[in-house]
């Protein structure tokens, strides 16, 4: 089960956005029942035309055990900074410079930005290439429209056809999604929301699908 939400917090301009995602049942019992939570504050830049993120919050919840990365970026300074809380309950603190010139979005903050053409106009047919922070895997996201002819044979073996605009291909990086490639595929609707996604190949569980059920 997933949840995303976003609030407008008590600076003008400044927003929180959390994506929550826990598996129940018997995946929830063979997986330990997992949470993982990610908050993004974000800020107005560009005159309001995109979103920036000031601060990136990873949350992984097994059991009784918490694993907690946050990501705090100082544009002024140019400096990434990282700190992980250890199970023990010490911190650790990492600073790193960021290249000038360079944002740096997490995946939250970017399907915001992806929704307002941030990264260029939607087209059928388009691969968006989105720069994060580097981590193990790599340094940015990737994002594939497919174009019209893959779309239609998409949509021909669906059993459900409403609200699917667009079938688009997303890659994460793979500790994101638990899975092998990172590769999440699913519809957009018109308004560029998510209707239907599947992550390929998650450890342990092969396909995972899930598919919208309520929109506030």
């Amino acid at each position: 089960m997933g949840k995303v939400s976003v609030r407008e917090m008590g600076e003008k301009g400044h927003y929180l956005a959390t994506l929550q995602g826990e598996t129940l049942g018997i995946l929830g019992w063979v997986a330990r029942y997992r949470t993982d939570t990610y908050r993004s504050v974000m800020e107005e830049i560009d005159g309001g035309s995109r979103l920036r993120s000031i601060s990136f919050e990873e949350e992984v919840k097994i059991g009784s055990k918490v694993r907690i990365r946050t990501h705090f970026f100082d544009y002024k300074k140019r400096k990434w900074i990282r700190v992980r809380q250890r199970k023990d309950g010490t911190k650790g603190r990492e600073e790193a410079d960021i290249p000038p010139g360079m944002v740096y979005d997490d995946f939250v903050t970017a399907s915001y930005n992806f929704r307002y053409g941030v990264y260029g106009e939607i087209e059928r047919g388009r691969k968006y290439s989105v720069a994060t922070f580097p981590k193990k895997g790599p340094a940015h996201y990737e994002v594939r429209i497919a174009p019209t002819e893959e779309e239609e044979k998409r949509r021909k073996s669906e059993k459900m056809k409403d609200g699917k605009e667009y079938f688009v291909k997303l890659f994460l990086d793979p500790e994101v999604t638990h899975s092998k490639e990172g590769l999440i595929e699913g519809w957009l609707s018109k308004e560029l929301y998510p209707t239907e996604g599947t992550i390929r190949n998650a450890i342990l569980f092969g396909d995972v699908k899930g598919t919208l059920v309520k929109k506030n």
